[in-house]
């Protein structure tokens, strides 16, 4: 089940009395003791001691530390703009746009920039917001919330040293000089030692800045509580609880194969078609997963999800959520009546309609369609075959006898890396009017720091904004933007805000009418790739162009082979779907709903692979050439690796290295491609594990000498044929099922499976052998002992 806790208690209430209801929280090291403390806290007596105690010991801790209830009021409004960081106490926007350095460049200073950073600039050491920081660094610190604390000292040169001296007392004094230069940790730095740039770089990355010349921390923590004037409410013309006319409703297919009562195929095979009527919901998101070799993007029956570009898992443009049950899209689309003043999404989520939707999922785009407010809706994702781009295309047509405006609003929440948390901060917009378009960079990001996204439409925006607090409103949802409620947006393009992107568009549509808009999300190399791709495709016809070309290029791939069998739904999914899964999902993407990674796996790609043989051998060859430059010396192999870095984790798996040898030889058998051995490739150069050592993660070099994949092969045989008590082979820390990887750690587990696919692994790479006119009988004789261990011992 998807775990949580919950408790209710039904209570009988006479009149004019009162009743006490206590809930526990207990977390312990074993189930015996979460007994026993649950069991204490029943008593009344033993829970009013425990609140006794605990206000008795944030007392001690207040009078430790100088401090009192005002005090803590104001440091975790200063930890709240840490965590969620907010423009009022960041550097100045002009300020952050310069930075062009990511977090590498804190390192040479022996700052990580995993932490929060709160930066304190002195310059005379009278005033008290030095030690209000040393107060709230350790505060933190007893409560367990790391944050670093950076102390600029910016008195002159000559006289810094005096200061430097102040700070160092005052550090003492406080007690946590045993923090100083420690990763989690305090650092005191000079300004008159600084480069321009590594000053720029500190004053970005802080979360907050507290400047003497701005008075005291309660003077800093006093500009958060302001409250920013927003755009008046929109008012409608017409009462918004009545449409004017009525809308016909949607007509749901009746016609598809396999159908479940929430969706099927499509007479045709080519759609899986989801047809949900008002209020109706899949049990589970159903998923499409969307990409090319460089950039792609999730969509679910409920709405659009997680873009990303060269990795999935590392450079997310917009946020996985990974929650099969809210599945709240991290990108959206609404619609706004300007009469009315309705405010819908044309997909299930955020704001879907009460009205049926039919949902389209094919290779290479989905399609959704809706009908209320008297419009149709059809809204069409896809991505180009060869571009880092995702179109949103959406047709708008007016069932009702009289002229509409709408306004369509577009948004999209930018990550540009791993998780959101750990990169709104440093996320810096830009607005190019030629383009109609909202740039996002993040040069905090290290791999891909100078890579720029966008999201851009084919009309003049209406209005924009980069600001996500305006956009959703305080305590505001998806479901219910407050920036809808009101005229438009404020145009707000400045770095520090909560970052987002959003344009409106207006849409005039005469009775009967129908037009459309569409806008762009992704992300090029830099600035200028940006930019050309943008006018690229809002050329006149380039979307119905790349379209068609999403149609050829996935009818060449899933139609070069068709299977036929007596079992209909067999043949719905051999003819397209896997295939196209094992394309788009596996091989291209690598991530869905319930797992992204964005990594490449040594045996899972490897296995992918061999489902093209027949109908795109070159992406297998490709494929299989990349997992052997991530072989090692010795024979072993990464686990997996994360482009474009090729950060790996180096292992024990067993079944991984054989892969390599198995999947060649089924390669030159299927293809004759025989080429594919002589092929001169590096191996990776590393420190091989210690004893006891279970994995080891990190970047790998290549070695400068070349050797053939045949070589690649024999070392993965050789490393992979080992031999138990019983002649099977060890199982390492897993073989091909991970969740034995504790099986074999030691050494002594024998895996029977291993030892079936070393067997298979044997005699394909013999055949290898032969082609090499090397001597293949060492090679069928290990084979030939293993079948026999195999049935002596494997039944």
């Amino acid at each position: 089940l998807d775990p949580i806790l919950s408790l209710a208690q039904e209570i009988d209430l006479k009149p004019h009395t009162r009743a006490r209801v206590t809930f526990l929280t207990v977390a312990a090291s074993s189930r015996g003791e979460v007994l026993e403390r649950v069991t204490r806290y029943q008593s009344p007596h033993e829970i009013s001691r425990a609140f006794d105690d605990a206000r008795a010991r944030s007392e001690r801790e207040l009078l430790e530390l100088g401090l009192n209830a005002y005090a803590i009021e104001n440091i975790q409004r200063i930890l709240s703009a840490l965590l969620y960081p907010v423009g009022a106490l960041r550097a100045a926007p002009h300020l952050l746009a310069q930075n062009e350095k990511g977090q590498s460049g804190l390192w040479a200073f022996g700052i990580s920039g995993d932490y929060p950073i709160l930066l304190a600039r002195v310059r005379d050491g009278e005033s008290p917001l030095l030690r209000e920081a040393l107060q709230a660094f350790t505060y933190w610190r007893s409560h367990h919330v790391t944050v670093n604390l950076v102390i600029l000292n910016d008195q002159d040169t000559g006289y810094a040293l005096d200061l430097h001296n102040a700070i160092q007392r005052q550090i003492r004094r406080m007690g946590v000089e045993t923090s100083l230069n420690q990763r989690d940790g305090i650092f005191v730095l000079r300004t008159d030692q600084l480069q321009p740039a590594d000053k720029i770089l500190f004053e970005t990355v802080a979360g907050v800045i507290l400047d003497e010349k701005n008075g005291t921390l309660a003077d800093h923590a006093l500009r958060l509580t302001l409250q920013p004037t927003r755009l008046p409410k929109f008012t409608a013309s017409l009462s918004p609880t009545i449409d004017p006319e009525p809308t016909k409703p949607l007509t749901l297919p009746n016609d598809l194969q396999m159908d479940n009562g929430l969706g099927g195929f499509s007479p045709d095979g080519r759609e899986y078609v989801i047809h949900l009527k008002p209020g109706q919901h899949t049990p589970h998101p159903w998923v499409n997963v969307i990409a090319n070799p460089q950039f792609g993007f999730l969509v679910s029956e409920s709405g659009s999800g997680c873009t990303w570009a060269e990795n999935s898992g590392e450079n997310r443009l917009t946020p996985w959520r990974n929650d099969p049950v809210t599945d709240m899209p991290g990108e959206a689309l609404y619609l706004r009546d300007e009469e009315t003043g309705h405010v819908w999404s044309p997909t299930p989520m955020p704001a879907g309609a009460e009205t049926a939707h039919i949902i389209r999922h094919g290779a290479g785009y989905s399609i959704f369609e809706s009908q209320s407010h008297g419009l149709n809706q059809n809204l069409r994702m896809s991505a180009a075959p060869d571009s880092p781009v995702k179109i949103a295309q959406l047709r708008l047509q007016n069932l009702w006898e009289r002229p509409r405006r709408i306004t369509v609003t577009c948004y999209a929440e930018w990550v540009l890396g791993t998780t959101r948390d750990m990169h709104q901060a440093h996320i810096m917009p830009e607005f190019d009017p030629d383009k109609n378009a909202l740039l996002a960079s993040n040069h905090f990001n290290s791999e891909f720091g100078e890579r720029v996204a966008f999201l851009a439409s084919n009309k003049k925006p209406h209005n924009i904004t980069t600001d996500r607090t305006e956009f959703l409103g305080r305590m505001g949802s998806l479901r219910a933007p407050a920036a809808l409620g009101r005229i438009g947006l404020e145009s707000a393009v400045n770095a520090g805000l909560d970052p987002c992107a959003v344009i409106q568009l207006h849409i005039d549509l005469a009775p009967g009418a129908t037009e459309e808009v569409f806008f762009l999300i992704g992300e090029g190399k830099n600035r200028d790739e940006s930019l050309s791709l943008i006018g690229q495709i809002q050329a006149e016809g380039q979307v119905e162009a790349i379209w068609q070309s999403v149609q050829q290029q996935w009818d060449d791939i899933l139609n070069t082979i068709t299977v036929e069998t007596p079992d209909p739904g067999m043949n719905l999914m051999l003819n397209r779907w896997l295939m196209y899964q094992t394309l788009s999902c596996r091989l291209w993407g690598r991530t869905a709903l319930y797992q992204s990674s964005g990594a490449f796996g040594f045996r899972d790609q490897l296995q992918d692979a061999m489902a093209l043989l027949h109908t795109r051998p070159e992406l297998a060859r490709a494929q299989i050439l990349e997992a052997a430059r991530h072989q090692f010396e010795a024979g072993d192999v990464l686990h997996w690796w994360n482009p474009p870095a090729g950060r790996g984790v180096r292992t024990r798996f067993s079944d991984d290295l054989l892969w390599l040898p198995y999947v060649t030889a089924e390669y030159v058998s299927a293809t004759g491609d025989e080429s594919i051995l002589t092929e001169s490739l590096p191996f990776l150069k590393g420190e091989a594990l210690k004893a006891g050592e279970a994995e080891r993660y990190t970047q790998y070099e290549a070695a400068s000498e070349l050797h053939t994949l045949y070589e690649h092969c024999r070392r993965a045989i050789e490393k992979g044929n080992t031999s138990g008590a019983h002649g099977l082979p060890r199982m390492g820390a897993g073989d091909w099922n991970d969740g034995m990887n504790r099986v074999g750690m030691d050494g002594r587990g024998e895996s029977i499976w291993l030892g079936w696919f070393l067997h298979a692994a044997l005699k394909r790479f013999a055949a290898l052998v032969v082609l090499m006119k090397d001597d293949p009988a060492p090679y069928f004789q290990q084979a030939g002992k293993l079948s026999q261990a195999l049935e002596a011992h494997a039944w």
